[in-house]
């Protein structure tokens, strides 16, 4: 599971900067999308065959983390 992190890239020239899986058009919030409309981890890997398991559980650990950042009150 370590090596989750580097399952994310961003590519200014992909998907408009936006975070993909593996280097591939799948972006992070497309898999989120996919838990936001009620399936689950198996339904998304059959809509999305070019996944994995941990591909999921990378696109979650980075919305976990990207949301986790402490905020400056003035």
């Amino acid at each position: 599971m370590s090596n989750l992190p580097e399952r994310i890239t961003v590519n200014p020239k992909q998907c408009g900067g936006r975070p993909c899986i593996r280097g591939m058009r799948i972006r992070v919030s497309d898999v989120l999308d996919l838990f936001a409309a009620g399936l689950n981890a198996e339904q998304i890997l059959e809509e999305l065959p070019d996944l994995e398991i941990d591909d999921i559980r990378a696109s979650l650990m980075y919305a976990a983390r990207k949301l986790n950042h402490p905020i400056l009150v003035t």
